[in-house]
C-alpha cells in the first residue's frame, strides 16, 4: 500500500519553457536554438548542463546563475509554470490520505520560490539544499528520511530514466514516469523504464485514480 508520493519538479510539475528562454536570451542564442540543443543533449543522454558547453565551452552554469540572479534575472516560478493538473492532481493525493512531497535536483532559490506558490503538499527540498543530487544514493536516503513510510511504500514521480525511474528503484522506491518534456518522452519508449516503472503516465490527475 502506498503512504507517500514524492515528485520531481523540472517537467514534472514545471514547464522550464519560459526558463529555457531566458538562458536562450543569457547567453545570446535564439530560443530555438537553444530548445535542439536541449534535444540533443537528452538524446545522447547527456546533463542539461551540456547545453551550454556546446555554446560557451568551459561555461561556469553556478557562476553564469549567480550573474543572472544580480542583474535581476535570476529564477522565477510563478502560478503559470505550473503544468495545468498539478494543484488539482497533488489537492487529490492528499484527499486520499497519501503523503505529498516534492524533491529534485533544483536550487534552494528554487526550493524558496517553489514554498511561496503553496503547493498542497507536505513538504519541499532540492538537491541545492540537500547539497547532493540525483542519482546519487545519498540523494533518496534523504527522500526516505523525509516520508512517514518505508521505501517500498513510497512512489517517486519523474520524467528522466537515470536519474529518476533507475536512481529511485535502486534505492528501493516504487516508481512511476510521467511523458513530460524530452527526457519524458524518450523515456516512455526506453526498455529500462518499461521494466522498472510501475506505471507509465500522461498526468497527475491519472495518478490518482491510479494510487
Amino acid at each position: 500500500m502506498l503512504t507517500a508520493v514524492v515528485f520531481d519538479i523540472g517537467e514534472t510539475l514545471i514547464d522550464d519553457s519560459r526558463e529555457w528562454r531566458a538562458w536562450a536570451d543569457w547567453v545570446g542564442v535564439p530560443a530555438h536554438t537553444i530548445s535542439a540543443l536541449v534535444g540533443a543533449v537528452t538524446a545522447m543522454g547527456h546533463d542539461n548542463a551540456k547545453v551550454f558547453e556546446y555554446i560557451r565551452p568551459g561555461f561556469d552554469l553556478v557562476h553564469e546563475r549567480q550573474l543572472r540572479e544580480d542583474a535581476g534575472l535570476g529564477e522565477r516560478l510563478e502560478e503559470t509554470d505550473l503544468y495545468p493538473d498539478v494543484r488539482s492532481g497533488l489537492a487529490r493525493l492528499r484527499d486520499r490520505g497519501i503523503w505529498v512531497g516534492v524533491a529534485g535536483n533544483q536550487t534552494a532559490r528554487a526550493a524558496a520560490l517553489l514554498r511561496e506558490l503553496d503547493l498542497p503538499v507536505d513538504a519541499i527540498a532540492t538537491s541545492g539544499e540537500w547539497g547532493v543530487a540525483k542519482p546519487a544514493p545519498e540523494f533518496f536516503d534523504r527522500v526516505l528520511a523525509m516520508v512517514p513510510g518505508t521505501a517500498e511504500q513510497t512512489l517517486y514521480v519523474g520524467d528522466h530514466r537515470d536519474n529518476d525511474i533507475l536512481a529511485a528503484t535502486a534505492a528501493g522506491l516504487r516508481t512511476a514516469l510521467i511523458r513530460r518534456g524530452p527526457w519524458g518522452y524518450l523515456g516512455a519508449g526506453d526498455d529500462q523504464v518499461r521494466a522498472n516503472a510501475a506505471w507509465i503516465i500522461d498526468s497527475l490527475n491519472e495518478l490518482v485514480d491510479l494510487v
